[in-house]
């Protein structure tokens, strides 16, 4: 009696997430293709682009399949429709701005089958220009919200240990899709930067410890940009997450803190763009004119709560890489001044979240 091959389960979708990517999309694809097995599906999300980008991955790769959006979305609202056509066990997201190691995705996927009590984890990712460089070993998060790159510009064969991280980097990261789903995908509403860090934080409330998995090699067309909206996004995004995450008691025990990294913030803003301090401004009145909003998400975030305040922050450095702004001069200052400052705070925060 002959049996009927069942077809098997989709190991992986593999989501990208595209606008106007141009030559750079088309290398990522070709790079991406040989490293997914028979069982992983690859998912190009296009995100109303006009290059026409999205035509040239369906004429060179016919196996990718293609889902284009009528509108931008932005980052995390395209990767939440590239996850609701998905098939895959694991969801995994990949910048269209990068090129992967063979054998990347299989380290990736390997360490959350080896890891039952880890639901994200992240990629080592090396400068596309610099290879014998890295761009982000995982994500480093401060108490204040402020995330920058684990490892920023360190030689690429340091940093070579898994380790628990502050948040998945989202140009490199796999997740369970139960997680995912769970967490209701990204929050659509931050259109661009900090998605990652607001979805590990997320996933943190419900007992998540996001991983870095060094033998999980990318690379990465990173450079420092300062766009017209970008210190908008990152500034109120920033705020909506913290006020998202955390309870009224401990950002009343972070207020110092909190107060640091503005101080910190509008540093930054007016030495490197004065002309462009409306941002910090827009930042604050977006919260304030949608606070019924703000608080809607709030309700739905603490209700995945799992863990206390405590446990989340016990991820975060009290240390900022002032450097990674290039003015080495001004951060030998500010951590002199302000890495003493931010420890004390966040020690005294953290002792009256244990009361």
């Amino acid at each position: 009696m002959s049996h009927v091959q069942q077809p098997q389960a989709t190991r992986a979708s593999v989501i990208v997430v595209n606008y106007n990517g141009g030559e750079e999309l088309i290398q990522c694809i070709g790079s991406l293709m040989p490293s997914c097995s028979a069982n992983d599906e690859v998912i190009l999300v296009d995100n109303a682009s006009t290059d026409g980008s999205a035509d040239a991955v369906e004429q060179t790769f016919p196996d990718v399949r293609v889902i284009r959006s009528k509108t931008n979305l932005g980052f995390g609202g395209g990767n939440n429709l590239g996850m609701r056509v998905s098939t895959g066990e694991y969801l995994v997201f990949l910048n269209p701005d990068t090129l992967v190691n063979p054998g990347w995705l299989d380290a990736l996927l390997a360490a959350l089958d080896e890891n039952p009590q880890v639901g994200t984890v992240t990629s080592k990712i090396l400068l596309l220009n610099d290879r014998g460089r890295i761009n982000t070993c995982g994500n480093d998060t401060h108490a204040s919200g402020l995330t920058l790159c684990r490892g920023l510009g360190l030689p690429a064969d340091m940093l070579n240990e898994p380790a628990e991280v502050g948040a998945v980097s989202g140009a490199a990261f796999a997740m369970r899709r139960e997680i995912y789903e769970l967490l209701g995908g990204f929050d659509e509403s931050f259109f661009l930067y900090m998605e990652d860090t607001d979805l590990s934080w997320r996933a943190r409330l419900l007992g998540d410890h996001p991983l870095y998995v060094p033998d999980s090699i990318v690379y990465h067309d990173y450079a420092l940009r300062f766009g017209p909206q970008k210190t908008f996004y990152q500034e109120r995004n920033r705020y909506l997450m913290l006020l998202k995450t955390l309870r009224w008691r401990t950002l009343l025990g972070l207020l110092p803190v909190l107060l640091l990294a503005e101080t910190v913030t509008w540093g930054f803003v007016l030495l490197r763009e004065p002309n462009r301090l409306q941002n910090k401004l827009r930042a604050y009145a977006w919260i304030v004119r949608h606070w019924p909003q703000v608080m809607e998400k709030r309700k739905q975030t603490q209700a995945l709560r799992r863990i206390s305040d405590r446990d989340l922050l016990a991820c975060c450095t009290h240390r900022l890489t002032y450097e990674q702004t290039g003015d080495s001069a001004a951060a030998r200052l500010a951590h002199a001044l302000l890495d003493p400052l931010f420890l004390v705070s966040q020690r005294i925060a953290l002792a009256v979240m244990e009361q």
